[in-house]
């Protein structure tokens, strides 16, 4: 029609919003494939990069330029909770939702100090995951709620950062002197984290405290 719209024309109010852009971090082959997959049938998501790996992540996220980073917590080079933290500096406009198949209440806790906008858990559907994005990017805070309740009956971590590090550092076996020289601490000083985490922990030896500290989150 003359003077009228082309056909062919979108009305401009009817455009489609700019898609929400995602960095997903998972080390699993098939789950990550799986989740970008569905999360790319979403009309307003957009998977723009995907990593297997923590250490590829801030990476990742400065070429990319995601909204929200979605990470796993358990990933090689870099634990999801520890680049959460970097994110929060290198990339403070890039929103962190923490998707894991652990929902343990010290995961919930030090994610939260890490800056992270949410935390789910793995089993939940993808449409509660897509809405889950969706808020996070509007300033929201979306925590699994069964896993808030726990996290705030269980209290904080006992450990000192120096006490985790120490458990850390035995999980390959390692002696008190191979600790220390890793750490640069003295023998002594080592053999007194690893005797406080042990109380503190409420177990026997290293080997259960460390097994009792994973089990909790705190590590």
């Amino acid at each position: 029609m003359p003077g009228g719209r082309p056909v062919n024309e979108m009305p401009r109010d009817r455009r489609p919003a700019r898609s929400i852009r995602v960095l997903l971090a998972e080390d699993q082959g098939m789950m990550r494939g799986a989740l970008a997959l569905l999360l790319g049938l979403e009309p307003d998501i957009e998977v723009v990069a995907q990593v297997g790996a923590g250490d590829a992540i801030v990476d990742a996220a400065l070429v990319h330029r995601p909204d929200v980073a979605l990470l796993d917590i358990e990933l090689p080079g870099m634990s999801g909770l520890d680049a959460a933290a970097v994110l929060r500096e290198e990339a403070p406009g890039c929103r962190v939702l923490i998707l894991t198949t652990f929902g343990r209440p010290g995961y919930l806790r030090r994610a939260m100090e890490a800056g992270a906008a949410g935390f789910l858990v793995k089993d939940g559907p993808v449409e509660e995951l897509a809405e889950a994005i969706r808020r996070v990017l509007t300033g929201e805070t979306v925590v699994d709620p069964a896993l808030a309740a726990a996290a705030l009956s269980a209290g904080p971590s006992p450990l000192t950062s120096r006490e985790c590090d120490v458990l850390k550092a035995s999980a390959d076996g390692a002696t008190a002197a191979d600790i220390a020289a890793r750490l640069h601490l003295s023998e002594s000083t080592v053999r007194n984290y690893l005797s406080a985490a042990i109380g503190k922990t409420g177990t026997r030896n290293r080997t259960e405290a460390l097994r009792e500290a994973r089990r909790q989150g705190w590590l």
